[in-house]
C-alpha cells in the first residue's frame, strides 16, 4: 500500500509555534525530507523527535524527487519541512508534490506558520486582498520591472527580502511606485521581531543609519489607489487625444479602454451626437 506525503509547516523563530498535529506527524512518519537538516533538527531535538531526515533543497531537488516518490510508492510516510514556515512558498518541494500526486499518492498539508501572512496581519495595511509576489529578481533592472508590472494592483503587495538587498529594493519600490505606505518586518516571531512603517524612503533612511541590517524580512507595499472615474464626454475625451497628436482611431481605442469599453461602442457613441 502506498504511502502518504505530509507537507508540513515549521516555526518561523519561535519554536513553540508547531501545532500539536505537527508534531505528532514529524514523529510518525518514516523520514523527514527537510531543506537543511542541520536547522531542522534543531527543532526535532527539541522536541525529543527521533525520525531521521534527509536533505531536500534547491541542488537535489530533481535527484531526490524520484527517491521519495520511489520510498512513497514502496510504503513510506514522508513529512517535507522547509527551514521555517509553509514548505513550497519560496521554497522547494513542488517538484515533489507533482510527482506524488502523478503516482497516486495522498498529499496532506498540515498548516502552521507563514512569514507572509504573519506580517499581513500586524501590518496595519488592508488584508481583503493580496498578492504575495516571493523574492524580488536580484538584478536592479529586473526588480523595476517587476514592481512596474504590479504598479496597478489595487492589493497589498508581499515580498520576501534578503537583509544584504533590502536598501536597494527600498530605493526602488519608491522610485518605481512612489510614496505608498510600506512596511517592513524583520525577526518576526523571534526576540527582537520589528515592524517599521511608513515610506520606502523613510524606512530606508531608518535602516541606513543602522551599523547592520540582519534577519529575516517581509516587505509589503500599499495597495494602488484605484483610479477616479473619468466623467470627461466621451467626445472631448477623444478631442483631447488628438489635439496631443494622437491618430482618431487610436485615440478612441485608448478611451474605449480606460473607460472599459469596447471601440465599436465609443464609435457609435461619437456618431450619435
Amino acid at each position: 500500500m502506498p504511502g502518504r506525503l505530509y507537507i508540513v509547516a515549521t516555526p518561523i523563530g519561535n519554536l513553540e509555534d508547531i501545532t500539536y498535529r505537527a508534531v505528532r506527524t514529524l514523529r510518525e512518519v518514516t523520514v523527514i525530507a527537510a531543506e537543511d537538516t542541520r536547522q531542522t533538527r534543531k527543532l526535532l531535538d527539541h522536541y525529543g523527535i527521533a525520525t531521521p531526515a534527509v536533505s531536500y533543497h534547491d541542488f537535489n531537488e530533481a535527484e531526490r524527487t524520484s527517491e521519495l516518490t520511489a520510498r512513497l510508492v514502496g510504503g513510506d510516510s514522508i513529512a517535507l519541512v522547509s527551514d521555517a514556515g509553509m514548505p513550497l512558498i519560496s521554497d522547494p518541494g513542488y517538484r515533489l508534490v507533482k510527482a506524488a500526486i502523478e503516482n497516486g499518492i495522498a498529499v496532506h498539508p498540515i498548516p502552521g506558520p507563514s512569514a507572509a501572512l504573519s506580517a499581513l496581519a500586524g501590518a496595519g495595511l488592508p488584508t481583503d486582498q493580496f498578492h504575495f509576489g516571493g523574492f524580488l529578481p536580484h538584478k536592479p533592472g529586473q526588480r523595476v520591472n517587476a514592481l512596474k508590472a504590479l504598479a496597478d494592483e489595487e492589493a497589498t503587495l508581499i515580498f520576501y527580502e534578503a537583509p544584504h538587498r533590502i536598501l536597494e529594493t527600498l530605493e526602488a519600490i519608491q522610485a518605481t511606485l512612489g510614496a505608498r505606505p510600506v512596511v517592513v518586518a524583520r525577526e518576526l516571531t523571534k526576540l527582537h521581531e520589528e515592524f517599521l512603517r511608513g515610506t520606502a524612503a523613510g524606512i530606508a533612511a531608518q535602516l541606513a543609519a543602522r551599523d547592520a541590517v540582519k534577519g529575516e524580512i517581509t516587505v509589503l507595499i500599499g495597495k494602488a489607489t484605484a483610479p477616479r472615474p473619468d466623467d470627461t464626454p466621451l467626445a472631448e475625451a477623444v478631442a483631447q487625444l488628438e489635439r496631443a497628436g494622437t491618430p482618431r482611431m487610436d485615440a478612441i481605442k485608448q478611451v474605449a479602454r480606460r473607460r472599459g469599453l469596447s471601440k465599436r461602442e465609443v464609435y457609435d457613441r461619437l456618431l450619435e451626437k
